[in-house]
């Protein structure tokens, strides 16, 4: 199972560097450093100096706590503002729960989905959607989960949850959303 995900993962990112690769000069939006997209050596080092100075202390919630209505894990969708990776102010308190949810219970894994709106090209919107994914990770693991809990994916532009071309609609589709098994 594992290996077929991997499988699976590993050819969706070649066709993407294909793809992506070819249209390089033809789009001056394109990130430019696409082949930095994990947790880098450095970052690690930061990650693990922030939780042994006691950032993340692992005290959570049990599982119950995921389909509480009332509680902040029931929560499952990070906004964003336009072309931004930053995670919002009113979101911090949501991934603090999630993170302590993941610390306390190192068996659970995630998959992060991120997500972008129409605007922009399908190749930025997917590599926008991905480094939304990532900075949601970094954030998940400086806060108490480990790496290994967390997979992530972009879907870019593809799966909108609102078809409208307003604002509104534009806002609910630059989204995080974290998936639980």
């Amino acid at each position: 199972m594992r290996r077929t995900i991997l499988m699976g993962l590993l050819t969706v990112t070649t066709a993407w560097l294909l793809v992506g690769c070819s249209n390089l000069d033809k789009k001056a939006a394109a990130p430019a450093n696409v082949e930095n997209r994990g947790i880098s050596g450095d970052e690690m080092s930061d990650i693990d100096a922030a939780k042994s100075q006691g950032m993340g202390d692992g005290s959570g919630a049990d599982a119950s706590a995921l389909n509480d209505p009332n509680s902040p894990l029931s929560t499952r969708v990070i906004y964003f503002d336009y072309d931004s990776t930053n995670i919002r102010a009113d979101f911090e308190g949501v991934v603090q729960a999630h993170a302590t949810y993941l610390a306390a219970n190192p068996e659970v894994e995630i998959t992060l989905e991120g997500h972008a709106d129409e605007r922009g090209t399908p190749e930025y919107n997917l590599a926008l959607g991905e480094r939304r994914a990532l900075a949601l990770r970094r954030q998940l693991v400086l806060l108490g989960s480990t790496a290994g809990q967390i997979r992530t994916v972009s879907y870019g532009e593809e799966r909108p949850v609102a078809e409208g071309h307003d604002e509104q609609s534009y806002g609910l589709n630059r989204r995080a959303e974290i998936i639980y098994p």
